[in-house]
């Protein structure tokens, strides 16, 4: 009887230990993302990564094969950030390996997400477990749709290929290293005769909307007036920075700049300063009519506009809206000033956008002075290209960008946090 007993529970385990054994086998393991590259850059590891190539071959390798038919961009996304627009891609799977390419190069400096949802399965047919990861190009990123950029390395031509310097146009110039590795160079002005010249520039002036961006760098220890860029002064554009301004007490040099600009109406056309002072003034605070907004930069023991472009690199972006009839200056980043043309009397308060009021003879868009040297709009002797002490540029200035359209703040702070030293 004993005997028969313990037949009888031999046969009992061997049979729970076959039907474990059967069950182990009739539930396949799981499928889990091992590792996800762009070459020798780890996209899984614990700090996302900031130096993605703008065309990657993303490389995600699964512990299991994969089921090709699952692996579509329905499964597997790529979003940029800022706009959560979705890149097209192009996915192949090999065994455990599945392989993800933009069809287009990425924006640079510009944050993506990759997501790869539990709709993914192994070829067995067990589901992923729902994955997201994300990496930032590299690079400074620069929204699409510019008229006209100038990344000056090692030439002044514009990347669009429109508005090269003209022949013979480029004085004094040298080209250095940037702000950063990504920048690549910048191009490196005097102080006293360089200039660069862009014939045809009023084409880039006329529009309803505008937007120009543009790193600069201040090299002065002198406090004076200089005029990093110029298309005739103020019948086309103009940039100025003066680290003295005048006066005396809190608000005695702590600078000031400015985009001089002629804006069109019905009829003609008249020119209006976007300027900032660091005084914080507005229309309702000791400031002038139309504006809106001045972010006070002396509060504080606040060091001034100079605290913000004296010897240092900065971001300076400054557009206009014809829809809203709001100009806005912006300095790394932040809002810095604001005026609103329907605030403003006849004729400004009928502007309809940017316009070039000066004349074939001078419409060459200049980098370090206020206008060309060859066909000066400005009589006046200040503004005398010859002479030395007029204000010339003296510092570096990088990827200039020209819209006929309104950047936006998220598209700004984008710009600089991607792009700042």
């Amino acid at each position: 009887m004993k005997r028969k007993i313990l037949i009888l529970s031999v046969l009992m385990m061997m049979t729970t230990v076959f039907l474990i054994d059967s069950c182990k086998k009739s539930n396949p393991a799981p499928i889990n993302l091992g590792t996800l590259m762009v070459g020798t850059i780890d996209l899984n590891a614990a700090t996302a990564p900031t130096n993605v190539p703008v065309l990657p071959t993303i490389t995600a390798t699964f512990t299991t094969p994969v089921d090709a038919t699952t692996a579509t961009t329905s499964n597997i996304t790529l979003t940029e950030d800022y706009n959560n627009v979705s890149v097209p891609l192009t996915i192949t799977v090999a065994a455990t390996v599945v392989t993800i390419t933009p069809t287009a190069n990425l924006d640079n400096g510009a944050l993506y997400n990759l997501a790869i949802s539990a709709g993914l399965k192994a070829s067995d047919g067990q589901l992923l477990t729902a994955t997201n990861r994300s990496f930032t190009t590299v690079g400074s990123f620069l929204p699409a749709g510019m008229v006209a950029y100038w990344n000056f390395d090692g030439n002044a031509n514009d990347q669009t290929g429109a508005y090269n310097a003209a022949t013979g146009g480029v004085t004094d110039i040298t080209y250095v290293t940037g702000r950063n590795a990504a920048s690549g160079q910048a191009a490196s002005f005097n102080g006293t005769t360089s200039l660069i010249e862009i014939p045809g520039g009023d084409v880039l002036e006329n529009s309803a909307d505008f937007s120009i961006s543009f790193w600069m760098k201040d090299d002065t220890t002198a406090k004076r007036d200089q005029f990093v860029l110029g298309l005739a002064g103020w019948y086309g554009f103009q940039f100025e920075y003066n680290s003295n301004i005048y006066g005396t007490g809190a608000t005695a040099q702590i600078g000031q700049c400015k985009l001089a600009a002629q804006y069109s109406y019905t009829g003609g056309s008249t020119s209006q300063d976007l300027w900032l002072d660091g005084t914080g003034a507005t229309k309702d605070n000791g400031g002038w009519q139309g504006w809106t907004f001045s972010k006070n930069l002396v509060a504080n023991n606040g060091t001034g506009v100079n605290g913000l472009l004296a010897q240092q690199w900065a971001h300076v972006v400054c557009t206009y809206d014809h829809t809203t009839k709001i100009g806005t200056m912006y300095i790394n980043g932040q809002e810095m000033k604001a005026q609103d043309f329907n605030l403003y009397p006849v004729p400004l308060l009928n502007a309809t956008g940017l316009k070039f009021a000066g004349t074939a003879a001078n419409n060459s868009l200049v980098f370090g002075f206020i206008q060309d040297k060859v066909s000066p709009t400005i009589p006046d002797s200040w503004a005398d290209y010859t002479v030395p002490a007029n204000g010339h540029f003296k510092g570096l200035l990088d990827d200039v960008a020209i819209y006929h359209s309104v950047l936006t703040p998220a598209l700004i702070t984008l710009m600089y946090n991607s792009g700042k030293p």
